[in-house]
């Protein structure tokens, strides 16, 4: 159920939308988002460092650190709830210099990832922690598009609709 002050996104995002965005807006998103969580990170942040070709875009994505567990009842995933961001913060740079435009989790983050996000003109928007079941029906579909010898830590692309994000760092830099 959305609320008429919610802020509707569509995935690939429009930075000139997500500028406008201040912290503690509440958001709903819908479109295909990117799940991973640390491994990924890093085999991406070491082809980043070659210089390789990464084996998605991540133009103008989002970036939802989940591990979902196996499907059931129908569903295209179990508990899709958010894992805790900060482990990310130190592969978020590069990402970012690849065109990422909005990560998801949950927790805090450092001063320096603010700074990165608002030089990066880019956001991180929170998801609620300990709702991973309620979160996946917002879920419509769910593709491994890389790394499938990862299992559940495998590179996703889910597609969301109305997933209800709240703005915990803006592209100005600006905490919740």
């Amino acid at each position: 159920m959305t609320n008429s002050d919610d802020i509707s996104l569509t995935t690939p995002l429009n930075r000139s939308i997500l500028v406008r965005l201040k912290a503690g807006d509440r958001v709903i998103l819908s479109g295909e988002v990117l799940v991973f969580r640390d491994e990924v990170h890093r085999i991406l942040c070491g082809m980043i460092e070659k210089g390789e070709k990464l084996p998605f875009n991540l133009k103008d994505a989002a970036l939802y650190y989940c591990g979902p567990t196996p499907a059931s009842h129908g569903m295209p995933v179990g508990s899709a709830g958010p894992t805790t961001s900060s482990r990310m913060d130190r592969f978020t740079g590069p990402l970012l210099e690849q065109g990422l435009a909005m990560t998801i989790g949950k927790g805090g983050r450092s001063k320096d990832i603010a700074a990165l996000l608002a030089h990066h003109r880019a956001v991180y928007m929170a998801a609620t922690g300990g709702v991973g079941a309620l979160l996946a029906k917002h879920i419509l579909s769910s593709n491994i598009i890389a790394f499938p010898e990862l299992g559940t830590e495998a590179a996703r692309i889910f597609t969301v609709k109305d997933f209800p994000l709240v703005t915990a760092i803006d592209a100005e830099g600006v905490t919740l």
